[in-house]
């Protein structure tokens, strides 16, 4: 059974971070040139204490008058961090991820550190590809014993 630690060997271990204090327009630049659709954000101890998404800056615009660009990423971002780690199954993080409504998922290693992220869209293609593995092998499994 996969694991979210094949996710991360996968797609890689990067984790871009912004700190509370970080314009929104920096962090969606950031988002933009990095083709991803969160960044952590990190208080000055480097622990998580929020993810800013396009969603929320989406948001963001309908909520908040005028130019939100300038506005510190604290004003937009979700507050509720929950982590998982490596060794959790891809099942188990989907179902994190759809309990709670997250769309992205920070990962922690054997000794808490902070060693990826993951979004749904991961978490979806792992799971594709796990069970199109299984179909395969009962497939020949089937064939060769007819």
């Amino acid at each position: 059974m996969e694991t979210v630690a094949d996710i991360l060997a996968s797609k890689g271990r990067d984790v871009w971070t912004v700190m509370p204090d970080t314009t929104i327009g920096d962090a969606a630049r950031l988002m933009g040139e990095k083709n991803i659709g969160a960044v952590l954000v990190l208080d000055d101890e480097e622990s998580p204490v929020g993810i800013l998404s396009e969603r929320d800056v989406v948001r963001g615009l309908l909520r908040l008058e005028g130019d939100i660009s300038r506005r510190p990423v604290r004003d937009l971002m979700t507050e509720r961090v929950k982590s998982v780690k490596s060794s959790l199954t891809i099942e188990d993080a989907m179902a994190v991820m759809t309990h709670n409504r997250f769309r992205h998922l920070p990962v922690r290693g054997d000794a808490g550190e902070l060693i990826g992220l993951i979004s749904i869209g991961d978490v979806v293609k792992a799971a594709i590809h796990e069970r199109e593995f299984v179909i395969d092998q009962l497939e020949h499994y089937i064939a060769g014993s007819l």
